[in-house]
């Protein structure tokens, strides 16, 4: 059984806006799925309809086996959800917090244990209007983790924390999933979804462009990669730019830097190179999610225009 599946889920919002286009997606069982798309791409409107808050104008979206309009209390009582723009009680310590959920939810759960697991086992007697953005986060995730969630539905979980709360969240998503948790996660923080993610979904003006692991990402995309090379000389002409899928080269005192167009080509960059000098070190980078994350939606998160430089006239390198 599949933990979250749609068929054609379709969300106008009036006649002019149609946030989401025929969604046809699936999230296995104990999987960490990533849901990325630039702002208005769809994702929000695609959570709340998984949540009930709103109805879809077609299609049908499934959570856990059950309808999600149809069984919406059922699934509430089985999922854990941190939204993005959540609001606490300010006057409510993090402990009352955990304890009414754990109420409502008619769960078993030991608030001092949660507030250990997310960082706040010093400050659970505070009132929460009292707490950094960071903690406030903390908290509300922990609230999601009450009842031992089949589903946790994260939305921006990592806003405004440090990098140790950060961190200590990684840890704790991998520990639900290796659990049999199956986390759905939206995300800008692009470096989080390819740190915990097993696979990812993108959304661009509300249809999903790609699913799939972000090494197959990697290699849809045409397996873009960097490759630096330390050397002992440099000949005064390499012609590393001439050597086919080798998109552009810079030098900088005896680094050579290839941008390659696949994965082979890298191959082709140090053999070449190794016949006329010696290399002292070799530094491989593959394409990152926010270069695959651009190719598909057409620029920047924002929808701007994509960064990524053209390649180099060859005449102007001197490699």
């Amino acid at each position: 059984m599949a933990a979250i599946s749609t068929d054609g889920l379709t969300k106008r919002f009036g006649e002019d806006v149609l946030a989401v286009h025929d969604l046809d997606l699936t999230i296995e069982e104990g999987e960490i799925f990533g849901f990325l798309g630039p702002n208005g791409a769809g994702k929000s409107t695609t959570i709340n309809v998984l949540l009930d808050f709103i109805r879809p104008t077609a299609g049908s979206a499934q959570v856990l086996g059950m309808d999600a309009q149809a069984q919406s209390r059922e699934i509430r009582r089985n999922i854990g959800v941190l939204p993005e723009g959540f609001e606490l009680y300010e006057r409510l310590t993090a402990r009352e917090h955990l304890e009414w959920v754990i109420e409502t939810k008619d769960a078993a759960d030991d608030p001092d244990e949660i507030l250990q697991t997310v960082g706040l086992a010093d400050d659970g007697d505070r009132a929460a209007g009292g707490y950094s953005t960071g903690m406030g986060q903390r908290l509300a995730f922990g609230m999601a983790l009450v009842g031992d969630p089949d589903l946790l539905i994260l939305d921006e979980p990592s806003s405004g924390l440090d990098p140790n709360g950060i961190q200590q969240m990684r840890r704790i998503i991998r520990e639900q999933a290796e659990a049999g948790t199956t986390v759905f996660f939206s995300s800008h923080i692009l470096s989080e979804v390819e740190a915990v993610c097993d696979r990812v979904g993108i959304m661009n003006q509300g249809e999903l462009v790609t699913v799939d692991t972000i090494d197959g990402l990697r290699e849809e995309y045409g397996g873009a990669a960097t490759i630096e090379l330390e050397c002992a000389a440099l000949p005064q002409s390499l012609a590393v730019h001439e050597l086919p899928g080798v998109e552009n080269v810079t030098v900088e005192g005896m680094t050579i830097t290839a941008h390659c167009a696949a994965p082979e080509a890298k191959v082709d960059v140090v053999e070449h190179v190794a016949e006329h000098t010696d290399v002292l070190d070799i530094l491989s980078t593959e394409a990152s999610l926010e270069e695959l994350f651009n190719s598909y939606t057409g620029g920047g998160r924002d929808g701007r225009p994509s960064q990524r430089e053209e390649p180099a006239d060859p005449e102007e390198v001197t490699a």
